[in-house]
């Protein structure tokens, strides 16, 4: 068995949370945490090498709301120390409104293991969060300098480079696929910043506007708009692609899951690199009418020639079989 202490940095809560720990040999399954702890301890089987943490809690209570600065797991017997940074608030009415989010796990170096450790045994101030990897719209107005269309585009092609650089190592030698897709400098997060290059306004009629918003607007507009009647065959791929796409948005949207806006447009991207499909939607999105109340005429989903640029660069992807950890896409029947 393993013994594996959790390190979390949290505020006070009084909804009840729970915790689940993946690695490539099986996964904890759900293990409710008592309230207010800082640290834990268990035992499970091998989990092999960790991989992702979800974490959540069930909104009850007066003061529910949950800010998860990270989670550092141990494993007392080899032992390794995994950080899975968050950042994040959890709870209804705050942040995306998320009740659960998937931390990406990665090693950390002995000497760095003691540092973080402390850090994450003192919980944060009751402020927004500095280190959150997955920006919201408003944060990207706020202290965060916004990368330039440029450095968007250069971290598109990284993330898709690490990808390709990561199928052509012998199998024993490759790292952790999830890192790439969903860690720090991964493929969600480039694809975030395209989404966001351009948005209109953080905020519209006092509500925060997300990606998700904008791929519900799409959603929405394709299922009620029957503007294609060509019979052509590059007529008939549109129609087929606006269907997959409404298909896996709702198979998203209806999920037994709680999680948030920015967590399903990391569910869209991982489903849509697995199966091939985000050359497709790219440019479906693009052509949407709601991308001109949306985002500035400036904005990288609205110039056809970086929209080409990225469906290529995505496509350098389309040859490898992409396997999904199943914590990344549970609930999603599609």
């Amino acid at each position: 068995s393993v013994i594996i202490p959790i390190k979390l940095s949290n505020a006070i809560t009084t909804s009840n949370p729970w915790i689940c720990v993946s690695g490539e040999l099986g996964d904890t399954g759900v293990m409710q945490i008592p309230k207010n702890l800082l640290e834990m301890t268990f035992e499970c089987q091998n989990l092999g090498k960790l991989t992702t943490v979800q974490i959540g809690h069930d909104n009850s209570g007066l003061l529910a709301k949950w800010l998860v600065d990270c989670v550092m797991v141990r494993n007392e017997i080899t032992g390794h120390t995994y950080r899975f940074p968050c950042g994040r608030w959890l709870g209804k009415g705050i942040d995306d409104g998320s009740l659960e989010r998937i931390l990406i796990g990665e090693l950390m170096t002995s000497a760095a293991d003691e540092d973080l450790v402390k850090q994450c045994r003192t919980p944060p101030q009751q402020k927004s969060p500095t280190t959150a990897r997955r920006l919201s719209i408003t944060s990207l107005t706020g202290k965060n300098a916004k990368p330039n269309a440029g450095q968007i585009q250069e971290g598109i092609g990284e993330a898709v480079n690490n990808i390709v650089k990561h199928f052509h190592k012998p199998e024993k030698e490759r790292g952790s696929l999830t890192l790439l897709l969903c860690g720090e400098n991964g493929l969600v997060a480039a694809l975030e910043q395209v989404f966001h290059h351009g948005f209109k306004s953080a905020r519209i009629f006092h509500k925060n506007v997300f990606i998700w918003d904008f791929i519900e607007r799409a959603v929405a507009y394709f299922e009620t708009t029957d503007q294609i009647l060509d019979s052509e065959d590059d007529v008939l791929i549109q129609k087929s692609s606006c269907k997959t796409f409404c298909h896996y948005v709702n198979a998203i949207n209806t999920a037994p899951r709680n999680i948030g806006k920015d967590g399903k447009f990391q569910i869209f991207v991982c489903l849509g690199t697995r199966d091939r499909l985000l050359p497709q939607w790219i440019p479906l999105l693009a052509e949407c009418p709601a991308i001109t109340r949306m985002y500035e005429e400036s904005a990288l989903l609205r110039d056809r020639m970086t929209v080409n640029s990225l469906i290529r660069i995505l496509q350098a992807i389309q040859d490898f079989t992409i396997v999904l950890e199943g914590s990344l896409i549970k609930g999603v029947d599609v």
